[in-house]
């Protein structure tokens, strides 16, 4: 369990020492909620309707901006083949991973989404279900995420692949997600849409340590 959360914790401090890039995240993932009012009209219904997916549209884009980082730096210094030697399997490291991933490039957005809301004229319930829905929908993100990053780790321009591997299989987390906080669905719709961005999520997070690590081993060989 130590090893589990030393590699978690070395992970978030080499990202505050390279804030820029969770930085960077962050100001797109914002700039999208200053330009879509700009695109659509300054009609507050029209915003507020469609807030969820403009959210939802602009943490899917963001998170895919920090794969390229995930497991490229590990390679070229040589960490990653270090790592099948250590304490630890390589699976529960890859869970570690997944992890640290999260937190450095989801947690980040969900705290920023408050700011969306206001700029998307959101009222309190939809935005709580917002909230809700990205809690329960970006752990599956970020599972996606680190699967393309491995596999890709060892490709030229990896980061350019890995968004085009993953982006076919984030389209279910998207649509439920979108569903789950739009007032239009309805209660039960809404509620429906919750449980299976928590099931997609638990599977991609259960399985992707295991397809993570295998990725790596080719990788490495």
């Amino acid at each position: 369990m130590r090893a589990f959360l030393i590699v978690i914790g070395r992970d978030l401090q080499l990202a505050i020492k390279n804030g820029g890039a969770t930085l960077t995240q962050l100001i797109f993932f914002i700039s999208i909620g200053v330009i879509m009012p700009i695109a659509i009209g300054p009609d507050k219904q029209i915003l507020a309707d469609l807030a969820p997916a403009i959210i939802w549209i602009a943490a899917l884009l963001s998170t895919l901006l920090g794969l390229d980082r995930l497991f490229v730096a590990d390679h070229e210094d040589g960490t990653l083949l270090s790592l099948h030697h250590a304490s630890i399997s390589l699976t529960s490291i890859s869970a570690a991973k997944i992890i640290s991933h999260w937190l450095i490039t989801a947690l980040p957005l969900i705290l920023a989404t408050p700011l969306l809301a206001v700029m998307l004229f959101m009222e309190l319930p939809q935005f709580l279900a917002t909230i809700t829905a990205l809690l329960l929908g970006t752990p599956a993100l970020a599972a996606l995420g680190a699967i393309g990053a491995a596999i890709s780790v060892t490709l030229k321009r990896g980061g350019m692949v890995a968004p085009i591997l993953i982006l076919p299989l984030a389209i279910p987390i998207l649509i439920f997600g979108v569903s789950a906080a739009n007032s239009f669905a309805g209660a039960q719709t809404s509620s429906s849409a919750m449980l299976f961005l928590g099931a997609i999520s638990l599977l991609a997070v259960a399985f992707a340590p295991f397809a993570i690590s295998l990725a790596l081993k080719a990788a490495e060989e």
